[in-house]
């Protein structure tokens, strides 16, 4: 695929930040949250009959212009990390690049391999661990032949989780469609939600995740709707209510990874839960930073563990780690308590994956959901995305599960050291559910 570099610069927020908001408090999760860039890319067809330069030259235009009316509203974005809990919002701007790619579009979606994206990232940052000076936001814009585009974000996660990227996205995205508008209306995000929990209060300075690199490669398995409400119904006979197709889909996965690869039933499975609606009092969704933290999900070693014993398995690790947790994140000293030892924790665990090769591999899977976030609906004023998606993982068995374009099914992006990945692809359970794509 032949690229050619148009353009870089750096967009700095319409509106400079008050004096009085220029250092930006970390919420007590990004204390030690790592900072790698979170990746996600959004592809958008030409609609037209044929290519107009003029029409692609004024949507860079716009694009940059609404970015960076939407930055005067999340102007932390803008600045730079002024330690391991606060951001300096100097206004120094994010970076933007623009690319033209010397093919179609079609040509990528028909066959989208890890070798094709990555280029499609702003210097291929996805997932590596950013500079301390470095842009908190890297956006690139993908100009192809056709007339599409390609618009990949990256985050760092240090400053925000899942639903904080698709919802700036989002705002952004509402901010260049009604561009021609006096004044367009956006449900604000809540910048402070994490400092007004603590107010006048200082934390001890625990250390920060990093994210190991792994032998990882990635696949693409999708279920569609359909074959989710069959889950759905089979996990619904053995009388669990409504279970969700996030749940049964983690159930399946997990099932076959541990049958296809003959692991222990107790292999370790952990959960990602967004926190927001959790905490007390509850979090406004818009709220930025991370409010998300992994549970456990608890099993017999004994016997097979069928999809309804997972999925009441998993409801009772969610609701325990709320009662035991999550509802006393108010409490000062209990968080304080709380990071050290979730700190001290993954520090074996890093310390495990970079000893000798002859420790035994761990066999710890790791789910986390993108799924009823706005990623379909990111419309710029030219349509909605033909596709979103995101790009391999460093870490190992994790898998990220989004919507697919029609709001029922689920795309599962699962991570793996490459011999056991194509051990799972072969799986006779799963490919009577999903399909590989």
């Amino acid at each position: 695929m032949e690229m050619e570099l148009i353009s870089r610069e750096f967009i700095k927020p319409s509106t400079p930040t008050p004096p009085h908001l220029t250092i930006h408090p970390l919420s007590f999760i990004d204390h030690i949250v790592a900072r790698n860039y979170v990746p996600v890319i959004y592809f958008y067809p030409n609609e037209a009959s044929e290519y107009d330069h003029n029409n692609q030259a004024s949507k860079l235009s716009m694009l940059k212009n609404s970015l960076s009316k939407v930055l005067s509203i999340y102007y932390p974005f803008a600045g730079r990390f002024r330690d391991q809990v606060s951001i300096d919002c100097n206004d120094q701007g994010v970076s933007f690049l623009v690319t033209k790619i010397k093919t179609n579009l079609s040509k990528i979606l028909h066959n989208p391999t890890e070798t094709e994206l990555n280029p499609l990232f702003p210097d291929e940052v996805q997932w590596r661990v950013m500079d301390s000076s470095a842009s908190i936001l890297a956006i690139q814009i993908n100009c192809f032949t056709c007339g599409g585009i390609a618009i990949s974000v990256c985050l760092s996660h240090k400053v925000g989780d899942g639903p904080t990227l698709f919802n700036f996205i989002n705002d952004w995205a509402i901010m260049n469609r009604n561009s021609n508008e006096e004044k367009t209306e956006l449900l604000f995000p809540v910048l402070d939600a994490g400092a007004s929990l603590f107010l006048e209060k200082n934390f001890p300075i625990f250390p920060e995740f990093v994210f190991v690199k792994q032998n990882t490669v990635c696949r693409r398995i999708v279920f569609e709707g359909s074959k989710i409400e069959s889950l759905k119904a089979m996990v619904s006979s053995h009388k669990v209510e409504n279970p969700s197709r996030v749940e049964v889909v983690i159930a399946l996965i997990y099932k076959c990874v541990v049958s296809a690869l003959r692991l222990a039933n107790n292999t370790p499975l952990v959960v990602a839960a967004n926190l927001r609606s959790r905490m007390v009092p509850p979090l406004p969704e818009k709220s930025i930073g991370n409010w998300v933290w992994s549970f456990p999900v608890l099993r017999e070693k004994a016997g097979e563990t069928e999809l309804h014993e997972l999925v009441t398995k998993m409801r009772e690790g969610l609701s325990e780690f709320c009662d035991k947790n999550v509802k006393k994140f108010g409490d000062f000293s209990f968080v304080c308590e709380f990071l050290k030892n979730a700190t001290s924790v993954r520090k074996r665990k890093e310390d495990t994956l970079n000893g000798s090769e002859d420790i035994a591999k761990p066999s710890l899977f790791y789910f986390a959901s993108w799924c009823r976030l706005p990623t379909y609906e990111v419309d710029f004023g030219w349509g909605k995305p033909i596709w979103v998606t995101s790009v391999c993982s460093p870490v190992r068995n994790s898998v990220i599960l989004m919507d697919t374009k029609n709001g029922n099914g689920i795309e599962a992006l699962v991570n793996m050291e490459e011999q056991d990945l194509a051990i799972l692809e072969c799986d006779e359970k799963l490919l009577q559910y999903a399909s590989l794509n």
